[in-house]
């Protein structure tokens, strides 16, 4: 029987996310936030979750806190009659767990869109679209108000890990999104097929992108602020 999935060192891990989603969320608040004009409305499916989640508002996104002013991450999207035809990248929203795309003339959209979003528990579509994965991939599927509506994501990982058997050795089963797993390596493994052995230099690796993203946030700040002084 395989060991746990690797649980690296928390303090490292904690500081080196923060910093690389505080950057994510103001470019997320910068795209797919203000994909089309206007903001998220209480009075909507997504906007009923982030006032019970105790959200922040930004453009047509969800933010959750860590406390009155730091933003985490998209819990939340608004998409619905935007005048989309098409959805190509849901990345910056990737964290959300209610997502309405509905009221728009979307023709088709690829299952890899929702590729990442493990978080994902309700998604809004126009009636046209199925749901992603397909049923499957979702607890229940209904139509209601001009609107598909999947709910509850189910793991492709089920209790007994039987999707590990499609892993590489020394790895276990993970779920990534409706109808995509993806492979973590145990215990004391990391790397390219998780090959190698002992703890990942989290430090080494990570240390010098979250500076990184620290300086560009830095720029954007400034960049914003001579914009704003110059209007």
């Amino acid at each position: 029987m395989k060991a746990g999935c690797l649980q690296p060192r928390p303090a490292v891990v904690v500081f080196v996310i923060n910093l690389i989603i505080h950057t994510s969320c103001h470019l997320a608040d910068l795209q797919i936030c203000h994909t089309c004009n206007g903001t998220l409305l209480n009075d909507t499916v997504v906007g009923r979750f982030c006032s019970s989640s105790d959200g922040r508002v930004e453009g047509r996104c969800c933010f959750q806190n860590l406390n009155s002013s730091t933003t985490v991450h998209v819990i939340g999207l608004d998409l619905s009659n935007c005048s989309l035809d098409q959805i190509d990248d849901l990345q910056d929203a990737s964290t959300a767990v209610v997502i309405d795309l509905s009221g728009n003339p979307i023709v088709n959209i690829s299952d890899f869109v929702f590729q990442g979003c493990s978080a994902l528990n309700e998604i809004l579509l126009p009636t046209n679209l199925l749901c992603p994965g397909g049923n499957a991939s979702w607890e229940s599927i209904a139509v209601s108000e001009g609107s598909v509506i999947c709910r509850g994501q189910k793991s492709m990982c089920n209790e007994t890990r039987h999707m590990t058997l499609f892993c590489p050795e020394n790895s276990c089963c993970a779920p990534n999104g409706p109808g995509f797993f993806s492979c973590r390596c145990i215990d004391g493994y990391h790397g390219y097929k998780c090959r190698r052995e002992g703890e990942f230099p989290f430090i080494q690796v990570f240390a010098p992108i979250g500076v990184g993203m620290v300086m560009l946030s830095i720029l954007l700040w400034v960049v914003q602020r001579r914009k704003v002084k110059t209007n």
